[in-house]
């Protein structure tokens, strides 16, 4: 049992790789550290045999979708000077050898171009999760940004092919609660992309994408890494959901379900509140996120 506990342990120690700004990327790295593995889920509403009729009313096409939110992207990347957010951390593993559980809160800070800065606040529950997963996640998390590997892992043709497979109009009631269950006003029509990457990496993703129609900004990812990052596990769950503080759509919840080989189960949720940014064209005024943002940063 110690050298099967000792092998997760050590792949738990790996170094994983991307970043919040395109939000698909970061989360791939807190999968790989939760040896997050492949899953076929997506391979069916991806293939361009059965596209759901939906398509034939999307106003544009994969490829002016593509470049606008490859533009859009850049111009958001630009105009984000800094920004402070709270985040609350949960790690629930249940089977061999035992369960365990951890939570940790973090106030996070970004600085452009490339500077990110975490102060833990409080943490409690297994110091193993707290020291090998989540603290592991912020280093990497500072790396992510680097320019180097930043580019390696943008949302663009560089590093992946994209078909358009539907498009959505959802509707919000007055609750600000649309089709989808997600608390957010902003979020209207959207173009949904199944996204393939061009080479097999652990920081990359395929999966599905939703673009906000008139931002063309990423407001919902369901995907799994490009490769298996850990042999330890057998299948995983992802899924990126996004909301909009001022001009920028930023993370408001991720979360892992990981199905570990040897009968585990570890489920890793992030919670994003209260955001606070600064916006270059707006000379330096700070918008803080509303404490009832749907668990925003």
């Amino acid at each position: 049992m110690r050298t099967v506990l000792s092998s997760i342990q050590n792949s738990i120690q790996s170094p994983t790789r991307s970043s919040i700004p395109s939000s698909a990327r970061f989360f791939f790295l807190l999968a790989a550290t939760l040896l997050v593995a492949r899953v076929g889920a997506f391979g069916g509403s991806a293939d361009p045999s059965s596209l759901p009729p939906s398509i034939t009313t999307a106003p544009l096409s994969v490829d002016q979708v593509v470049d606008n939110l490859v533009r859009k992207d850049q111009e958001r990347a630009q105009a984000l000077r800094h920004y402070e957010s709270t985040r609350v951390y949960r790690l629930v593993y249940r089977g061999f050898p035992g369960d365990r559980e951890a939570e940790m809160t973090v106030e996070a800070t970004y600085d452009s171009p490339s500077t990110k800065s975490f102060k833990v606040i409080s943490q409690t529950g297994s110091k193993l999760i707290v020291d090998r997963v989540f603290k592991r996640l912020l280093d990497s998390e500072k790396e992510a940004v680097e320019p180097e590997m930043h580019a390696r892992t943008l949302l663009n043709r560089d590093n992946y092919d994209f078909v358009l497979i539907g498009f959505e109009s959802w509707g919000v009631n007055s609750s600000g609660v649309n089709s989808s269950g997600v608390n957010s006003p902003d979020q209207g029509s959207q173009y949904v992309l199944a996204v393939y990457p061009k080479t097999k990496s652990k920081y990359l993703y395929r999966g599905n994408v939703w673009v906000d129609a008139t931002d063309f900004a990423v407001t919902r990812i369901d995907a799994e890494p490009a490769q298996n990052p850990s042999f330890w596990t057998k299948k995983s769950e992802i899924r990126h959901q996004y909301i909009k503080v001022q001009d920028f759509w930023l993370p408001r919840r991720n979360e892992s379900v990981s199905y570990i080989r040897l009968g585990g189960r570890a489920t890793l949720t992030i919670e994003y509140d209260n955001y606070r940014v600064t916006d270059a064209r707006a000379s330096g005024n700070a918008v803080k996120a509303s404490p009832s943002g749907a668990g925003a940063r």
